[in-house]
């Protein structure tokens, strides 16, 4: 039996389960939940990980050898003679054609997905300054004391360090420390370059750490997280069985230094993850049929005098989608050969020292924003039939049907238990890559984009986007659209959704009640789209409950494909105003084209994380454009410029 037939199935139960449920009761709890006190099993010792190795290179070397007879045969055997040519039938090869092949007290300025998790950025804010990443560079511009004056520069990478092959996406401030967060593809590995702000906003490099690690770059997810004082970082680490012989897929840190001016001298690496901190459940994993990684959560104390970070790590399929709550990192992973049963599963790995546990699953989730960990002790997660995951642009796989996981944390346990089929509850709909979804409150929307690439408005169908309460079994409530759902975001407690209809951008605002959701307004930005596809390029800032100004970089239309547009420079940060979910244009604050620099770049010189954010502190409005920013002012319901400044690098500044 398929996947795809064993989803259906099961989602068919589901419904058949929650129908049965009396409305507003949460979905039953597995018939046969793991024990509470079960968990994953660690590796005993380095002894017992050291004969799981040796048994896979014993392995390796046996088809290393039979493929070397092989190819010996082959070359002693004299080919056979070519075949008669076939006959010619005129289409035959059309007929024959298979069909389909193919956290701090300070107020934040990060759209987060979770309060008090905070994400790697471009942008963050430190006392009276805001600490801005871009194109291998660290800036600080001062915006205490109603100033507007960039303070400090420095590169986001150490003195001495070739920044060649390297990209310094992500950033975070804990403290007085910045931390920046690269991949370096010349070095392999990530980087964390530390350095220490003051309280006048000078920055001073510190050190760089090396974390041996694959790339971990995901088109939607960051990378880093801060909780606390705790640097959190997930990242996949390939098992090659055919050359495990260096140990390379082993988690390591090092200090990397660069005296006199050169670039390798550097300590050696310290394992960080010991085996007795590797995890399995009992499924029998085999690198050589499938692809296999050590998903690794890596912790760092910012707090503690030496720098210092501990791993753990759970073994398990390639495809991975990962989400971190307030106390727990979530890694949900699935196998390439969707064809199988219970080929997926999720992991709970605790921030604290408590062990992993796991729960069989089927699916795959469409990126982070699928996950939620809500107040009630369960994790609810939306998921695709089948899908690879988030590595680099893996979202884009999704496809197939869409079912909503919904189960309690303690029925997690060793990992040798699957959710129930009451636990998956079938929702309408399906994806093929382009889902967004979003949990705001107690509803979870979702919806598609399939308008990305159309320019002719009068042509379009009409578009659904769905809503439903995540805890509750009431109806899925449909959402009649005039665009596509390219952005679904909070305003408060109710929910915006935005999107492209032919030229225009289009704003529909979204009313979650207690038992119903309706759309409310539409606001049309004409000749205009998104500007920036993460979920960091929005901000709402709320007034009060029903009032608030929304932001969002945008761009003009004429430009070419979506991609183009996300890694151009962002012409304007649009803003709007809600009140009572009714949205007015309030205006824009716009980029000088005429201050373009020619910077000197040397390192991450692609803007992957966009360039443009709306910021908020207080009662000031700014944009960030690229190497600009830009403070409105509000004026009877409008925004207008009030000042700005550049700090790109002083003398690269065009005159």
């Amino acid at each position: 039996m398929s996947i795809r037939t064993a989803l259906l199935l099961a989602l068919a139960a589901a419904t058949a389960a929650c129908r049965a449920t009396p409305a507003g009761d949460p979905p039953a709890a597995p018939a046969h939940p793991a024990p509470a006190q079960a968990t994953l099993r660690p590796f005993a010792d380095e002894a017992q990980f050291e004969q799981l190795l040796a048994r896979w290179t014993t392995r390796a070397a046996a088809e290393r050898k039979r493929q070397e007879q092989r190819l010996a045969a082959m070359a002693a055997t004299p080919p056979p003679p070519p075949p008669p040519p076939a006959p010619v039938v005129a289409d035959a090869a059309a007929a024959e054609a298979p069909a389909g092949t193919a956290a701090s007290t300070e107020e934040s300025i990060t759209n987060v997905q979770t309060a008090g998790v905070d994400e790697g950025g471009i942008v963050k804010r430190h006392g009276d300054h805001l600490v801005v990443l871009r194109r291998g560079r660290l800036f600080t511009v001062r915006v205490g004391g109603d100033a507007l004056q960039p303070v400090s520069m420095v590169d986001a990478y150490g003195p001495g360090m070739d920044p060649g092959g390297a990209w310094y996406d992500e950033m975070l401030v804990g403290g007085n420390t910045v931390v920046v967060v690269g991949y370096s593809y010349a070095r392999g590995g990530t980087e964390l370059v530390l350095f220490d702000i003051s309280r006048d906003g000078a920055l001073r490099y510190r050190d760089t750490w090396h974390l041996r690690s694959n790339d971990y770059y995901s088109a939607r997810n960051y990378a880093s997280r801060l909780v606390g004082d705790t640097l959190v970082f997930y990242a996949p680490m390939e098992i090659n069985p055919w050359s495990l012989a260096d140990r390379r897929f082993l988690p390591a840190l090092r200090h990397w230094r660069a005296e006199g001016g050169r670039g390798d001298d550097h300590g050696a690496f310290r394992r960080i993850l010991p085996a007795t901190r590797i995890y399995r459940t009992d499924q029998d994993l085999d690198p050589f049929e499938d692809g296999l990684m050590l998903h690794t959560v890596t912790r760092c104390d910012l707090s503690a005098p030496v720098f210092d970070c501990s791993a753990s790590a759970v073994l398990g399929p390639s495809g991975r989608v990962f989400y971190v709550s307030t106390d727990s990192v979530f890694v949900w992973t699935t196998s390439h050969d969707a064809t199988q049963a219970d080929r997926s599963a999720v992991f709970r790995l605790p921030l604290g020292d408590a062990a992993p546990t796991a729960l069989k699953t089927r699916g795959t989730p469409i990126d982070q924003l699928s996950f939620l960990h809500d107040g009630s002790g369960h994790l609810n997660v939306l998921v695709s039939e089948f899908g690879s995951g988030e590595g680099m642009w893996g979202d884009e796989s999704a496809g197939g049907a869409l079912a909503l996981l919904r189960v309690p944390l303690d029925s997690f346990g060793d990992g040798s238990t699957a959710a129930p089929a009451s636990a998956y509850r079938r929702l309408p709909g399906s994806t093929d890559g382009d889902l967004q979804n979003r949990y705001v409150g107690d509803w979870l929307l979702y919806g598609r984009a399939p308008y990305r690439w159309r320019r002719d408005a009068t042509s379009l169908p009409g578009s659904t986007a769905h809503a439903l309460r995540y805890a509750g079994t009431g109806d899925v409530q449909a959402l009649a659209l005039g665009h596509g759902t390219e952005r679904i975001e909070a305003m408060g407690g109710d929910a915006i959704l935005v999107g492209s209809a032919g030229q225009d951008l289009q704003f529909t605002s979204v009313r979650l009640g207690a038992r119903d959701a309706a759309t409310s307004h539409v606001y049309v930005q004409a000749n205009a789209a998104q500007g920036e596809s993460r979920t960091h390029g929005f901000f709402y800032r709320g007034e009060s409950g029903t009032q608030g100004i929304v932001g969002l970089p945008v761009v003009s239309q004429r430009r070419g494909n979506t991609m183009q547009r996300y890694l151009d420079e962002s012409a304007a940060v649009l803003y709007l105003r809600n009140r009572d979910l009714a949205l007015s244009r309030m205006g824009t604050l716009v980029a000088d084209a005429d201050r373009a620099v020619d910077d000197g770049c040397k390192a991450s010189c692609v803007d992957w994380y966009g360039n443009a954010r709306p910021i908020f502190i207080g009662e000031r409005v700014f944009a960030l454009l690229g190497y600009e920013l830009v403070e409105g002012r509000v004026a009877n319901e409008r925004i207008v410029e009030r000042r700005r400044t550049s700090f790109a690098p002083a003398a690269a500044i065009s005159d």
